[in-house]
């Protein structure tokens, strides 16, 4: 049964481009970590300040293992050097229960 973790990350609509420029240049980091399945990088398009930082696992074992890796602490480097963009953040974590894929059309 896979999980998902979603990091709830409160960021200033001012600082939304921040936000993906910081994504985007850490891109290909998470993909190769064993058990990783997917990962969404959600923006709001509503009235809300909360992005959404999706990401699924084979397993809880394999997202720990991804949190203890250097490629994970590189990847979050850039909070040392220009300070966090988001305001406050938390850690959901899911088990996934039920998943459906489209079907395919015939």
């Amino acid at each position: 049964m896979s999980v998902v973790k979603i990091n709830a990350i409160t960021v200033p609509r001012d600082r939304f481009d921040e936000f993906a420029r910081r994504f985007a240049s850490r891109a290909g980091r998470v993909s190769s970590a064993p058990g990783f399945e997917t990962f969404e990088l959600l923006r709001p398009n509503d009235e809300r300040e909360v992005c959404l930082v999706l990401t699924r696992w084979r397993s809880e074992e394999d997202f720990q293992a991804w949190v203890a890796s250097p490629d994970f602490a590189a990847g979050h480097g850039q909070h040392r050097e220009g300070g966090p963009v988001g305001t406050a953040s938390e850690l959901w974590s899911f088990d996934v229960l039920e998943r459906e894929e489209p079907t395919a059309e015939g």
